[in-house]
């Protein structure tokens, strides 16, 4: 099952990463290492699996 948008976000909040919004349903979170990644859709939404992979590998980047 995949996970929600909502969940993605909250990953992206407990590693160190800042809303800092955008247009519609876009939001664009960056952290101070600068590692940038932009998450689209209603909190509610299932994760398309390419969204999944850009937030670990963005985690991941800021981690390094």
């Amino acid at each position: 099952m995949p996970r929600k948008i909502r969940q993605l976000i909250a990953d992206l909040k407990r590693a160190g990463f800042v809303d800092r919004g955008g247009k519609g349903s876009h939001r664009n979170f960056i952290h101070r290492c600068g590692a940038t990644v932009t998450i689209s859709g209603k909190e509610g939404d299932d994760a398309l699996h390419y969204k999944e992979k850009n937030v670990r590998e963005a985690i991941m980047e800021a981690k390094q």
